[in-house]
């Protein structure tokens, strides 16, 4: 297999899932000069890109000549699905585009979907990202690169549209690796402050005080930073990323310890709590709802 061609604008690019990340990281791309074809099987998505937009992955790809295929999708299963027919790789995949996996996927389904596509002379990368929808928005996402070093680097122009900053961690299945390692340490962090909230308001501590203090001192994290005064406290809950995910990209964090044969009893603690608040709260919850959770199992306890 040889390495793919840097891809620069004006190439032509396929974007696979058009939610709510998908759709501003199409229109970062585009503004970079790049063509995007959109693949989404929701009219409702593609109608929301405002551009050339697709209901399936061979149509997009008869469409032009495509040097790259990005999946924005739930999990590596809707990816597998998406690119897979059978254990080979779909037929209108050009053997000269390169995969990037930007989804949040597990390390192990990444692997097996990398060896599926290598065997076909396909190279892929894996490339998740954190920020949220707000990053997404301004084209700051920081994204987290597993794979070959010249696919990565052939990826770069693409990438950096989208992104602030830009890794490279480690060989396929690494990136999604590192994005469920990512979250775990911020669903520790919310957690964390989430009970210091509840905690100092029961001693008559003002929350917003509370967080002023948090964020002067060692306590500052992201979450007391970005999501304690804006999306507690203000009562919006509207971080645009769901605790449903949050708590499947915990479960793959926890997979991932498992299958290293490593004991990890903070993980084990916080992915239980995160799963017991997604089965409490249901899919539509905001992971920011986490904070409900607590307060809630708090006043239970008294």
């Amino acid at each position: 297999m040889s390495a793919p061609a840097r891809i620069a604008p004006p190439a032509t690019l396929v974007f696979v899932g058009l939610g709510q990340m998908g759709q501003p990281m199409v229109k970062c791309l585009t503004d970079a000069g790049f063509r995007v074809l959109g693949v989404d099987p929701a009219p409702a998505a593609r109608d929301a890109v405002g551009g050339e937009a697709f209901e399936t992955l061979e149509s997009a790809c008869d469409a032009a000549e495509v040097a790259a295929i990005i999946t924005m999708l739930p999990n590596g299963r809707v990816v597998q699905q998406v690119l897979l027919e059978g254990d080979a790789p779909r037929r209108c995949i050009p053997k000269t585009a390169l995969v990037i996996d930007m989804s949040s996927s597990a390390p192990k389904d990444t692997i097996a979907l990398n060896d599926q596509l290598s065997k076909a002379g396909i190279a892929l990368i894996d490339a998740p990202v954190s920020g949220g929808v707000r990053k997404a928005v301004t084209g700051e996402l920081s994204i987290i690169c597993g794979g070959d070093a010249q696919a990565v680097d052939a990826a770069m122009p693409v990438l950096e549209a989208m992104g602030g900053a830009v890794f490279h961690v480690g060989p396929a299945g690494a990136g999604h690796a590192m994005k469920a390692l990512n979250n775990f340490v911020s669903a520790a962090g919310f957690a964390a402050a989430s009970e210091a909230m509840l905690i100092g308001k029961a001693f008559d501590i003002d929350p917003d005080v509370l967080v002023d203090v948090l964020n002067a001192s060692t306590g500052r994290n992201n979450s007391t930073e970005v999501k304690m005064k804006q999306q507690v406290i203000s009562g919006a809950f509207a971080s645009g990323f769901s605790l449903a995910l949050m708590a499947k990209d915990l479960g793959t964090a926890r997979d991932l310890s498992d299958d290293l044969d490593l004991a990890s009893p903070v993980l084990a603690q916080v992915t239980d709590l995160w799963g017991a608040a997604s089965e409490d709260l249901g899919q539509g919850a905001d992971h920011t709802e986490y904070f409900c959770f607590t307060r809630n199992q708090m006043t239970a306890t008294k």
